[in-house]
């Protein structure tokens, strides 16, 4: 049970708090000034954060799945495509996405997606 639910539980925790950080604090300032400029409201509620802590759960859930059919590179380039790539071209297509933080947030979510593999596979006892 520790080899499944511990790794996948870790590596949500370290999502959770690496697209906190993303958001809030490095680019909160983008999407307020985004969302006002399109005469809404960046949506912040605490049920707003839940689901952000959902998704991380399940982006975790799907990293550990794709690392047991893939190798640690393959699964990092495949799971971020899948989470990020995708969702990016889903909110720039809403004109929702503002898209300087690009320069920040692509490089800081392939960061997010490595450390989470890595913490899948050292806590799963597979070879990093």
């Amino acid at each position: 049970m520790r080899k499944y639910v511990l790794p996948i539980f870790l590596a949500a925790i370290w999502i959770s708090l690496s697209e906190f950080f993303r958001n809030e604090f490095l680019l909160k300032q983008y999407w307020t000034d985004h969302y006002v400029s399109m005469g809404l409201v960046f949506p912040a509620e605490p049920h707003n954060g839940a689901v952000w802590g959902l998704w991380s759960l399940m982006l975790a859930v799907s990293l550990f799945i794709i690392q047991k059919r893939f190798g640690f590179w393959p699964s990092v380039g495949l799971t971020w495509w899948m989470a990020f790539a995708m969702m990016w071209v889903v909110t720039g297509n809403l004109a929702v996405l503002p898209l300087t933080i690009l320069y920040f947030a692509l490089p800081l979510s392939l960061l997010e997606i490595v450390i989470a593999a890595w913490i899948i596979r050292k806590v799963g006892g597979e070879k990093v």
